[in-house]
């Protein structure tokens, strides 16, 4: 099997310069520990996010010697996917690792949430995955080679009461990612899937989840998933289930149940008020 190491010097190998990794979603958590994997492994890497600790965390990552490019842009919308697609693509520099990670959660009962809110999960953790792919992936195919991850989640595993878009965008996303994998086969691109469990982030406090069970419980490390999805995507496999073995047995779990008792289950650890 191909170690991550030899894969990275392989890309290197093949093209003049350090490799390029597109991380969005990489001003904190997941997203920001991804953007240092490959960093170390001698990527240069653009980052880009909405929010202003962007620029802030691409200070911190700009000490690994190697180019850090940040871009702030919105890609709940068409036109911050396409922005950003125009400056990954400036100068005819190939992306050679193109990483999914943006995202947001809404918690709380779907009737009372904000419909504004969970159009704009919708856009962002939905549309601009599928749009910022096709855009990559046309070109990566043209080239014929490429990596792809996508940022999905255990909770794509099972319905999910409490944060229902949030989990239903998952599962989109993570059937979306081993869709397009097969058709890709023999094209040189590869696309894995990333599932993290509950991961200590702000994720929680911005969906308006924290005093769920889920929240109060047990969390992994950012740079622990990055270094378990990092790896996979190095070495081609189809998705990984990334930190404790507790997220195996979850994902486990909830593949094996019917959805009525899954979702079910699933609402314990989501309803609000449940961690208190």
């Amino acid at each position: 099997m191909t170690t991550p190491q030899q894969a990275m010097e392989q890309t290197a190998a093949d093209q003049s310069g350090p490799p390029c990794a597109v991380v969005t979603g990489a001003s904190s958590g997941i997203g920001l520990a991804l953007a240092r994997q490959f960093l170390e492994h001698g990527y240069d890497v653009l980052v880009a996010a909405e929010d202003d600790e962007l620029e802030a965390a691409a200070d911190s990552l700009r000490d690994s010697g190697s180019q850090v490019t940040a871009v702030r842009v919105d890609l709940s919308t068409p036109e911050g996917v396409n922005e950003l697609y125009l400056r990954a693509s400036h100068g005819n520099r190939p992306i050679d690792v193109l990483v999914l990670n943006a995202g947001v959660g809404v918690g709380g009962p779907f009737t009372e949430t904000d419909l504004e809110d969970d159009l704009r999960l919708v856009d962002l953790n939905v549309r601009s995955t599928v749009h910022l792919a096709k855009l990559v992936m046309r070109d990566m195919v043209d080239r014929g080679s490429g990596k792809v991850l996508v940022t999905s989640s255990v909770a794509a595993k099972a319905p999910g009461p409490f944060h229902a878009t949030y989990a239903a965008s998952k599962a989109f996303v993570h059937s979306f990612a081993e869709g397009v994998r097969v058709e890709l086969k023999d094209t040189g691109v590869t696309v894995t899937s990333l599932m993290p469990g509950p991961t200590d982030t702000e994720f929680f406090d911005r969906a308006d989840m924290e005093d769920t069970r889920v929240a109060q419980g047990s969390k992994d490390d950012p740079e622990t998933v990055a270094a378990d999805g990092f790896a996979a995507l190095m070495e081609g496999r189809d998705h990984v289930v990334a930190g404790s073995v507790k997220n195996n047995l979850m994902a486990a779990g909830s593949s094996l149940q019917p959805d009525a008792v899954a979702a079910k289950g699933m609402s314990k650890m989501t309803e609000p008020g449940s961690g208190t």
